[in-house]
Order: C-alpha cells, then structure tokens, then sequence
C-alpha cells in the first residue's frame, strides 16, 4: 500500500483491510500451492491470520499504552511459521468468516484512533512507535495479500 500523506490513521488502517479483502475475493480459487516469497510460506488463511493477529497485538499494545502500562511482548512467531490450518482450502465460508472478522477490527481501530487527538496521536504515552506511526505500520500488513495477490 502506498502511503499517502493525507489519509488520516483511521483511513491507513481501513484503507489495508479493504485492500488485503480486495486480493481475498480472489482466493477462493487457489490452488493449495502455497507461495513462497521473502524466505517466508504464503497462503490464503495465513494471509488473513497474519493481518488479523497484527491488527489485535498492536490494539492491545495501543491500549495498555493509553492507560500507562507497558505492554506485554508477545510471543507469536509471525509470519515464520505456518501451521496445518494455513494449508488449507480458502473457501466462500472463510472469506466471509475473514470479511466480518478483519472488518469489525479496521472499525475498532478507527474508533479509536478518530478519538485521539492528534498530541495523543503524535506524542503517544509509553514506549515505541507514536499511534500515527502505529497506523501507518498496520497499514503494511497488506504485505501479506500482496504475497498471493489477485489469483483471479
């Protein structure tokens, strides 16, 4: 996703999650060859897993920050590993589970980063990245999609 400087946080986050459905409409009809790209394994349930898990360890850390804890690191292994469950069929069921899913996050993300100021955007509480450059990260996952793209 190319950034665009006039997209506010909100916008980069749901912006990706439209883009990464964009390329899952197109999935349905993969082939069960997973794709491997930048030493990493690909596939269409691993696409939408790695934007969904991205999108929740980032809201947690967003969140504990707000309140003035430290986050807890997390343990996932990311895009490294990919389990039984990424190897299977993407079917209709999966890319709707994937739609409400991914869907209902982007809008939890919107709300709360059109609540913050933009100090509290730019001048975010904790250590890390400001919520802006939160955003703009999240904005990234779309890397995941884009490593399968359009199969239509």
């Amino acid at each position: 996703m190319t950034e665009n400087p006039q997209q506010t946080p909100a916008q980069a986050v749901t912006g990706m999650v439209d883009q990464v459905l964009a390329l899952a409409e197109t999935w349905t009809v993969w082939d069960g060859k997973p794709v491997h790209l930048d030493d990493r394994v690909h596939t269409p349930h691993k696409a939408i897993r790695r934007v969904a898990d991205h999108l929740i360890d980032h809201l947690a850390e967003l969140e504990v920050r707000l309140v003035g804890e430290t986050p807890q690191p997390d343990h996932w292994h990311a895009s490294a590993t990919t389990t039984g469950a990424d190897l299977a069929p993407f079917t209709r069921e999966d890319l709707d589970e994937a739609r409400s899913r991914l869907t209902r996050l982007a809008r939890v993300w919107a709300s709360r980063l059109d609540a913050l100021t933009e100090d509290q955007l730019d001048r975010s509480p904790g250590e890390g990245w400001t919520f802006r450059q939160l955003a703009r990260h999240l904005a990234e996952s779309t890397y995941y999609a884009d490593a399968l793209g359009d199969l239509s």
